[in-house]
């Protein structure tokens, strides 16, 4: 109690200032990290009446106390915060599941500069480019880079004293023309480091500039009538310009940006971030970001930002966003756009989000089924706002052309997969002539009786085929038999994908490309195949036994011997006298054969 008390008096004690709180165990430690434009009103959320979230009691049940740093802005507050979680990694904070370490061009800081790609940062005054995605594209990069210029790739110290000393020899590199020899004094350091100079521009995106130098280098010597020189020259700038026409996605008159894509399931977020100069991506990554609490796409976004930015060391000023973000950074602005070259990044940037989303299904699904299948359950039930996981879900769909053969299909669905052994048919046996709603009724209200009868397993999702009255009529079987609470029950219209729910007159539109709107669509269509199916079969049957039961003197035995000779009615039709009495005799034959000779003829 004495716990308590103190709690409530330091919530009541926090000012109404941008900060960040943090939240201790009885253990004092650190087991949440916050921010907030208003320390008081956003602590004090966490302790009203209305928490709704599993996960948020069971993080206020285990606070036993708050620390908090007052700042100047709500800029401050998420930077501080986005340190703090690095710095502390607290158990219920958002989590950075790519802790990779990925590869960074450098540019040594040394005599005659090396460059090369490492995974590892080091203090040392050298230049680091990236991250990079793979290394795959920053070999691609470092490919460019050597075709373009020779540089060393040597670890030697290349000291004024040990050049002039000749403390070393060439090497291989400078007999096949990689290298131009520094070690020896074959290339003076003002010449090299303009080749490092015009590094830093390509690795920057600033390829219009290097392409301006070589064009004026190659016409210099054209001047000079050293062709040659002129002719190497050109090559050079045909690989760069090569090497942009791939990198280019937009004009180049899109400058020094970022862009930051966005897609998001049950447990995770997935970002991706490119970095975007004069057209080109100068820099791309995709994260997955763990929620832990349940944190708005809003919050996540914005610390996605700052973790990018950091990482990239980025002063960017303009940024492209799915959505405004929760929180603003100071001389930082914020855009989402409509149309045009900009919102094709931003459309670029999302779909990249969203295969790298897909991806690390694929590879939990590969790994982990029943991981996946789980996800795609808690997606399921957090879209339609279910009490229970659907484990065991069943859609209804029924069949009637000009309301002949009323049937109707069961189809049941466990784990997300087609249970097709517990696929059941009915009869409609009620229902005359073609009324749905009735037909709905009486074979939601047989489905469900026996299975009470029976003892068995009820489904902790329905689904109907259909819009309103459909549903309508499903829930009053429900009701009925005393089940309706019991377990969920939806519609669904098809000509929008609308998802209806029992007393609300409001349909819920899914995204079109969610997991559940998948799994709703594919029971939907599954037993509407399975009902259409029986409703042929059916018809067929009727057909057959209508057009053979017509004559007099022919019973069933004769017409299964017909049919299971002639395969159908037409081919029976067809046969001569003397096919026919090999199958049932002269007497019937003769009568069959008469019969459909008659019908043909009109008489």
């Amino acid at each position: 109690m004495k716990e308590t008390i103190n709690i409530a008096q330091l919530v009541k004690a926090l000012p109404e200032t941008p900060g960040v709180y943090k939240y201790m165990d009885k253990n004092e430690n650190v087991i949440y990290v916050g921010k907030a434009k208003n320390l008081k009103k956003r602590v004090s959320s966490y302790f009203g009446k209305k928490r709704v979230s599993y996960k948020t009691n069971l993080l206020v049940k285990r606070i036993h106390n708050i620390e908090y740093i007052v700042v100047d802005t709500e800029g401050d507050a998420l930077l501080l915060e986005n340190i703090l979680i690095k710095k502390l990694k607290p158990k219920y904070n958002v989590l950075l599941k790519d802790d990779k370490t990925y590869p960074w061009l450098i540019i040594k800081n040394e005599n005659f500069p090396r460059v090369f790609h490492t995974r590892q940062k080091i203090d040392d005054g050298s230049e680091y480019y990236g991250p990079f995605p793979s290394v795959y594209t920053i070999k691609t990069l470092l490919s460019l880079v050597k075709q373009l210029y020779p540089i060393r790739t040597c670890s030697l110290n290349l000291s004024n004293d040990n050049i002039k000393a000749g403390k070393y020899a060439v090497c291989l590199e400078y007999h096949i023309g990689n290298c131009k020899a520094p070690c020896i004094g074959k290339i003076d350091e003002d010449t090299y480091n303009s080749y490092i100079e015009d590094i830093r521009n390509i690795v920057k995106g600033n390829l219009n500039s290097v392409l301006q130098y070589l064009k004026e280098k190659m016409h210099k010597y054209a001047e000079e009538y050293n062709y040659e020189k002129a002719a190497e020259v050109k090559e050079k700038i045909e690989i760069v310009e090569n090497y942009k026409s791939k990198s280019t996605i937009v004009n180049t008159g899109i400058s020094n940006l970022e862009v930051f894509g966005f897609a998001k399931d049950i447990n995770s977020v997935y970002i991706n971030y490119l970095k975007v100069h004069n057209g080109t991506v100068v820099g791309a990554q995709s994260t997955e970001i763990r929620k832990r609490m349940d944190e708005s796409d809003q919050d996540v976004l914005s610390f996605a930002i700052v973790e990018f930015r950091n990482m990239f060391n980025s002063n960017t000023k303009d940024i492209i966003v799915p959505f405004m973000p929760e929180y603003k950074l100071d001389n930082l602005n914020f855009l989402v756009p409509k149309r045009g070259d900009k919102r094709k990044l931003l459309d670029l940037a999302n779909r990249n989000a969203k295969f790298f989303m897909l991806d690390k299904h694929k590879q939990i699904e590969n790994k982990n089924p029943e991981k996946h299948t789980i996800r795609k359950l808690e997606t399921l039930k957090k879209d339609l706002h279910l009490k229970d996981l659907p484990i065991h879900i069943e859609c209804f769909d029924n069949s009637n052309i000009q309301g002949t053969n009323p049937v109707a299909a069961c189809v049941v669905f466990r784990n997300t997969k087609p249970a097709k052994k517990e696929y059941r048919h009915y009869n409609v046996k009620t229902v005359v002539g073609p009324d749905d709603y009735a037909s709905m009724r009486e074979i939601v209200c047989r489905r469900y009786k026996r299975l009470l009868e029976e003892n068995k397993s009820l489904p902790q999702l329905i689904i109907v085929d259909g819009g309103k009255g459909q549903l309508s009529a499903a829930v009053q079987s429900l009701k009925k038999l005393g089940l309706y609470g019991k377990m969920a029950v939806i519609g669904i219209a098809e000509k929008l994908e609308e998802i209806y729910f029992p007393e609300d007159s409001t349909p819920l539109y899914l995204d079109k490309n969610s997991e559940s709107l998948k799994i709703i669509q594919q029971a939907r269509d599954e037993a509407h195949r399975f009902g259409l199916s029986f409703h042929r079969d059916k018809r067929s049957q009727k057909f057959i036994k209508s057009e053979l039961n017509n004559i007099s003197g022919i019973g069933p035995k004769t017409i299964e011997d017909l049919l299971k000779n002639f395969k159908s009615v037409s081919r029976i039709k067809k046969a001569n006298l003397q096919d026919l009495e090999q199958v049932v005799g002269k007497a019937k034959a003769k009568i069959i054969h008469e019969y459909f000779t008659s019908a043909s003829s009109g008489f």
